[in-house]
């Protein structure tokens, strides 16, 4: 399907199917294509009715315009493929059912409409894609496990590969543009990141949908710029805009090859519907090894050590902190701890006068800072 074939360009009397005097094709439902059967589309098309064929090629070949592809029914091609000097314009999504093959231009959908996509169904697959033939805009995926998002932008193939569980649906698309002042999406802050990520890419990032697990594998090039990021490829890593955290966080890189001017990493397994978008970062360079004080806490109202107050969970408010009697008896528990312990229990039905406070004494915390990887343990004294 790479060579050009003899096209069966259908012009028919293209009574029921266009107006003579309309510029294009309009498709009102009465367009069919049977095995081996073959369409060349040169112009503009309109599809208004059923176009769902499961055989035959359908192709985009024009050498002088670009081509819009319009209308309320979005068609449905079992193989089709693009051949041609200008873009072709999606205005409604376009279904693939078995074959995409990409030669020479892209597909063009506009970012800031998700709801308009390339989608590739259910054993679906591309072939040729190349930075001078791609997606750009949002490809979409029915019921399948892996697939090479054939994404960029108007210059380069950008790819995104999931592979993981089956995703019912999911949606990539690739945007060259600062994450900190994107064009379609709020800005997602550069700054606002764990301790252990240096930096955050501000030149290139992709959208991810889909809500099952899966591994993401995202490479670079010269015009990623990981040179600015980092001095090592060792430190380059994956991260992700946090939906519930609302910053970046690491997508906990499992491997890396390459360069830093050419290479590519590969996530650990993530569900792509926990972030907003998908860039590289840059680890930190190692600091001293954090340490956590004893605590004394006097909750007695004269606004001084009131509640526990514990400052380093400032760079890691994903978090859960457990308190113990000397008995070790649990008396407190909570999960993104933010000074909320005053000396009251909130766990453990032994606890006596749980209204008026646990007794004065010494006590044991477990904290666990999950966005940094690190477990601490201490005293924490108690004096009413």
């Amino acid at each position: 399907m790479n060579q050009i074939q003899t096209i069966l360009f259908f012009v028919l009397f293209l009574h029921g199917l266009a107006g003579w005097g309309q510029e294009g094709i309009h498709n009102h439902g009465t367009l069919r294509l049977h095995q081996d059967g073959m369409l060349g589309i040169h112009t503009n098309f309109t599809n208004e009715g059923p176009f769902r064929n499961r055989a035959g090629l359908v192709g985009f070949y024009s050498d002088s315009n670009p081509i819009v592809l319009s209308g309320s029914s979005p068609p449905l091609f079992y193989d089709a493929e693009i051949f041609q000097e200008f873009v072709v314009n999606l205005e409604l999504p376009l279904q693939i059912a078995n074959n995409l093959n990409f030669i020479q231009g892209d597909f063009l959908t506009d970012k800031a409409l998700p709801q308009i996509y390339v989608e590739m169904l259910q054993n679906a697959f591309t072939v040729g894609e190349s930075n001078d033939s791609k997606i750009t805009g949002y490809v979409r995926i029915l019921n399948q496990s892996r697939m090479v998002f054939p994404v960029g932008d108007a210059a380069e193939y950008r790819p995104l590969t999931l592979e993981g569980d089956v995703f019912p649906v999911a949606k990539c698309a690739y945007f060259r543009e600062d994450p900190g002042n994107p064009t379609t999406f709020p800005p997602f802050r550069t700054d606002l990141k764990p301790r252990d990520i240096e930096s955050v890419s501000r030149t290139e990032f992709w959208r991810l949908e889909g809500s099952s697990s899966g591994q993401v594998t995202l490479t670079w090039n010269q015009r990623s710029n990981l040179g600015g990021l980092a001095e090592d490829i060792s430190q380059i890593v994956l991260v992700g805009w946090s939906k519930s955290d609302q910053r970046w966080i690491s997508l906990g890189t499992q491997s890396r090859a390459g360069d830093l001017d050419n290479g590519f990493a590969i996530s650990q397994p993530i569900v792509p519907d926990a972030f907003e978008v998908l860039t590289f970062g840059s680890l930190a360079e190692p600091e001293e090894v954090l340490t956590l004080d004893n605590f004394f806490l006097s909750p007695n109202g004269d606004g001084i050590n009131d509640v526990l107050v514990i400052e380093e969970l400032a760079d890691s408010p994903n978090n859960n902190l457990q308190i113990y009697d000397r008995r070790g008896l649990k008396v407190f528990e909570m999960d993104n701890y933010r000074d909320e312990f005053g000396g009251v229990a909130n766990v453990g039905n032994l606890v006596l006068k749980r209204q008026t406070g646990l007794p004065e004494g010494v006590y044991f915390y477990l904290l666990r800072m999950h966005d940094l990887g690190l477990e601490f343990q201490g005293f924490l004294f108690l004096d009413r």
